[in-house]
């Protein structure tokens, strides 16, 4: 890990799994509650993705619009259906057609991404750079949610000790001199803690 982690859809403490219980939720359109939660938890993955296809920062706010009015349209409908493939591919399907469709209508090709699949089950047979910015992106968007649930389990300090150390690649020693810790301490925290984060990832992961 490098630098500081990229901010991602959603908040940490939530995180971005992929509930079933809430999918279930959007099927009705009345369920304002469960859009919001949606919306909260999507919204800035999908700004990423689209900036980083090259739309500007109006553009983009208007693709998540795009985009999450497609999910209101096909949840109701009954349109995913998880046993034919992951919600995220399905959620990266959707996006990646609203990005092309925006380069299309500006005369231009779409930045990152190949010809399109036939059905959106096929967008896994290869990774276009569309896709391969989509995985990134998600990737970070979990690993920012797993920060923060391990955020919650451990105390202050030894989160600092792993945030320092990991993610932001501060020098043991420094770490040492600032915190008034050992070296051993800190190995011992990394160790723990990124314990904790690898676990918490595949949970994620999992409900993806």
């Amino acid at each position: 890990m490098s630098g500081t982690t990229t901010e991602t859809a959603g908040g940490a403490d939530d995180s971005l799994r992929t509930r079933q219980s809430l999918l279930t939720r959007l099927k009705d359109w009345n369920d304002h509650a469960g859009w919001r939660e949606f919306f909260d938890t999507y919204w800035r993955l999908i700004y990423n993705v689209a900036r980083k296809s090259g739309l500007g920062d109006q553009d983009a706010q208007d693709l998540v619009q795009d985009v999450l009015l497609g999910v209101a349209k096909q949840m109701p409908e009954g349109r995913y259906d998880r046993s034919k493939g992951r919600f995220k591919q399905w959620l990266c399907g959707i996006v990646r057609h609203r990005i092309v469709d925006h380069w299309r209508k500006h005369g231009r090709e779409a930045a990152l991404t190949g010809p399109l699949p036939e059905r959106d089950s096929q967008l896994g047979a290869g990774e276009s750079d569309l896709e391969r910015v989509w995985q990134s992106e998600w990737a970070a968007s979990l690993l920012t949610a797993a920060l923060g649930r391990v955020q919650e389990k451990v105390s202050a300090r030894n989160f600092l000790i792993y945030d320092l150390s990991v993610v932001r690649e501060t020098p043991t020693a420094r770490i040492s001199e600032m915190l008034g810790v050992s070296a051993a301490q800190v190995f011992l925290v990394r160790h723990r803690v990124g314990r904790l984060v690898r676990s918490e990832l595949r949970t994620l992961e999992e409900g993806s």
